[in-house]
């Protein structure tokens, strides 16, 4: 069966569920149509899935996985093989703990030395961290693991996130805060794009139709999922013009009520509802080998591929 055919089967309301979460982590199973959830977990430094028993907020109870080295570290190698290494490595952890989405790689050009995420971005210039970013999505994406390359765009403090506005000018957003992620979306294709909390020149960037729609899709090319950074979302109506697909993790069915109205009234097309349903359908495909089978990683052999990597990025110290 076609992702069309599921589509056309789907009831309207059904539709619009599938487009926010069906927990802290993962999207909705719909199992009347055969669709399973998928797993988004952190991140570009190592698999955070939290334990079965424990809750999602405790970040101590989480499942065994490797600390890797952040970007602010491993930015330093000026590495492209390095960086695909980490990418497959997380990957191959992703895979035993059947995370179908990895959060990251952060692409973010660090405006302010008191940004809170700084240690998770690529280094302070667009063109090393577009092609870091670039190898370690290929390698992550190699082994049927989906990248989420975050957080789009000019997400530069976390004082105030979900309140701040980035004022760029056209230049200065073109050339510093938007390079890296053209490069990463054009080379290595993510399977899916986090947009982030903030504004940009006064709009949020979950309804920024612009940023989402025509700069990254139509201008770039980008063919995947666009997804809120948890809890970003503004304008669920706005968001689905805008090309925003997914909600993370989900609003307790305020938005879907909202959706389900503005369709009524013909405020939001059903066209638009079909195309995120649609990308959301082919991800889970995309991403079904990582939920086959059982896969085991030897830890201790990845501990000591973590001691070469940190070692190999301590160049700008030596």
């Amino acid at each position: 069966m076609t992702i069309q055919d599921t589509i056309e089967r789907m009831t309207l309301r059904d539709r619009v569920a599938l487009c926010s979460g069906g927990g802290a982590y993962e999207t909705k199973a719909l199992e009347a149509y055969g669709i399973p959830r998928l797993l988004l977990m952190d991140g570009p430094h190592g698999i955070r899935k939290p334990l079965s028993d424990g809750d999602v907020a405790d970040l101590g109870r989480s499942e065994p996985a490797t600390c890797f080295p952040a970007a602010c570290l491993t930015a330093c190698s000026w590495d492209r093989e390095l960086l695909r290494e980490i990418g497959t490595a997380i990957a191959l952890e992703a895979r035993q703990h059947q995370v179908d989405v990895v959060l990251g790689p952060g692409v973010n050009i660090k405006r302010n030395p008191l940004c809170g995420r700084n240690f998770e971005y690529y280094s302070e210039d667009p063109f090393l961290a577009g092609e870091l970013a670039t190898w370690w999505i290929r390698g992550l994406q190699s082994q049927g693991v989906g990248a989420s390359l975050k957080h789009l765009a000019a997400n530069n403090q976390e004082t105030d996130r979900m309140t701040s506005d980035s004022l760029v000018d056209e230049r200065t957003l073109r050339e510093i805060y938007l390079a890296a992620f053209e490069r990463a979306v054009t080379a290595a294709s993510p399977a899916t794009v986090m947009c982030a909390y903030n504004r940009v020149n006064g709009t949020y960037c979950s309804d920024h139709k612009r940023l989402m729609r025509e700069i990254l899709r139509d201008e770039w090319g980008f063919r995947g999922l666009v997804v809120t950074d948890w809890g970003a979302m503004n304008d669920r109506v706005k968001a689905f013009e805008a090309g925003v697909d997914l909600e993370m993790p989900a609003s307790d069915g305020w938005f879907d009520e909202t959706i389900m109205e503005a369709l009524t009234n013909g405020e939001l097309s059903e066209e638009l509802l079909n195309e995120s349903v649609g990308r959301i359908l082919a991800l889970i495909e995309a991403t079904s080998e990582s939920r086959q089978g059982s896969h085991q990683v030897d830890l201790d052999a990845h501990h000591q591929i973590v001691k070469r990597i940190a070692l190999n990025s301590a160049v700008l110290l030596k």
